[in-house]
């Protein structure tokens, strides 16, 4: 009875694993993305490469410990061996080929797969040609959301992005106070986003379809619901996409980007049908508040030698970061006397001291 107990949960814990297994999203290793798909098949051939090595090792632990335990009379006994030529060679030649190899895929793949470096093929059959026009998008992380602007259409939205299928994407990020990091597993890996700094990163979408986009790195309060929804549309869907936002879409402008700049999650998503000419170079400048220096005006100074006794007058322009100026900071609290910190009155139930004389505390420094 004991036994078919334990054969019953065994079966029952293994479909569990099962159904487990069977929820988890592989869009890793079934992108729709062809930077995606070259991502995954690098991961592929550097895992089967590592195989070569591992599985036999593994192999031949158990094989040795079995074939030579104690209890195997057969087994050859042999106490003064200590070399042999032919192991030698088989021993650090195999690792040494699978070293070479995976060096040598490691080295051409930074370079065809860097973020940086424009494309040039749609997929493995279909090269980029001048007839394909690429579309640019401008990324914003936020606290703790997505901006996305469209310089070539005049528009924005919030959490939400489109691109048509089979057409390059050329994106410019950046964030507007902490390090994100902005990945759409389907589309290609993940890219920094860092705030006065702008990265780039260049992806095609292959297959229509919705996937999902996302912070991969931890960035505060709202990071687990930084998410937002990536659509794969033929033109005809692309275009309507375009002609929905401009059509419920309101106007951002500089106000208007500041409130929206504000730390708050779950935010749901957004259109603009118009955004303000330059609005996106001055959030990159770190200068989109009304008397700010931006970051270019910044390092044009440093270039020419610094501002001189002129400096002093730029503080106020260089604060760049107020966004708890008027409200406390999430972490405020107050000490255990309820008296707020440097408060000038005396700690409840503690009454006030007296200084003492100067020559006392003399002679107690003096003591010490």
């Amino acid at each position: 009875m004991p036994k078919q107990f334990s054969l019953a949960r065994r079966s029952i814990l293994f479909a569990l694993m099962l159904a487990t297994l069977s929820g988890c999203n592989m869009v890793v290793m079934a992108p729709s993305g062809d930077i995606a798909a070259q991502q995954r098949d690098l991961i592929v051939v550097s895992t089967i490469l590592m195989l070569v090595i591992i599985v036999p090792v593994i192999f031949l632990t158990l094989f040795f410990a079995w074939r030579y335990r104690q209890s195997n009379r057969a087994a050859t006994y042999d106490p003064e061996w200590h070399h042999s030529t032919g192991l030698e060679v088989i021993i650090w030649s195999a690792p040494l080929a699978i070293i070479i190899a995976l060096g040598a895929i490691t080295w051409v793949s930074t370079h065809k797969l860097d973020p940086y470096r424009p494309l040039d093929r749609i997929d493995a059959a279909r090269p980029v040609t001048d007839a394909v026009k690429p579309i640019t998008v401008e990324v914003v992380a936020l606290d703790w959301k997505w901006l996305f602007f469209y310089p070539d259409y005049g528009i924005a939205t919030v959490n939400e992005m489109a691109a048509p299928v089979d057409v390059p994407i050329n994106f410019k990020l950046t964030a507007s106070s902490v390090m994100n990091s902005f990945y759409v597993p389907a589309l290609a890996g993940m890219i920094y986003t860092m705030p006065g700094m702008e990265t780039k990163l260049h992806a095609v979408i292959n297959k229509a379809g919705e996937y999902e986009g996302l912070s991969s790195n931890y960035s505060g309060d709202g990071f687990s619901h930084m998410r937002f929804k990536f659509h794969g549309l033929d033109q005809a869907g692309f275009d309507a996409w375009i002609a929905r936002v401009k059509q419920n879409g309101t106007a951002l402008n500089r106000d208007a980007y500041l409130k929206l700049e504000k730390p708050s999650s779950k935010e749901p998503v957004r259109y603009y049908a118009s955004v303000d000419d330059g609005l996106y170079d001055a959030v990159l400048n770190m200068c989109v508040r009304e008397g700010q220096m931006c970051m270019k005006e910044m390092m044009h100074i440093d270039m020419m030698g610094g501002a001189g006794k002129e400096s002093h007058e730029n503080k106020a322009k260089l604060q760049h970061d107020n966004r708890h100026a008027e409200e406390a900071a999430p972490a405020a609290t107050f000490p255990e006397t309820g008296n707020p910190a440097r408060s000038e009155e005396p700690a409840e139930g503690i009454e006030e001291r007296q200084e003492e004389p100067a020559t006392m505390n003399h002679d107690a420094h003096q003591s010490h």
